[in-house]
């Protein structure tokens, strides 16, 4: 497995959509810490998974989340 990291953006009134889609959705990614920036008005939210590939990572989350979201395959690097 690869590990990705998956970028969502959403407009401001639209925060309450983005978390219910996930109460219809089976994905390891619920009740999980996120980073996200709704808070301070950024409306972005980043999650760091595991899968086997883009659209896999993209699965992990509900239609109305993956359809405004990014998933680019990532690895942890030590700077020199």
């Amino acid at each position: 497995m690869s590990r990705y990291l998956v970028h969502h953006r959403h407009e401001a009134g639209e925060c309450g959509a983005v978390f219910a889609s996930f109460r219809g959705h089976d994905s390891p990614l619920r009740h999980r810490p996120a980073l996200a920036s709704c808070e301070h008005g950024g409306h972005a939210i980043w999650w760091d998974v595991e899968a086997d590939g883009e659209d896999e990572a993209l699965a992990l989350l509900p239609y109305f989340v993956a359809a405004r979201s990014t998933a680019t395959r990532v690895a942890a690097l030590t700077i020199p």
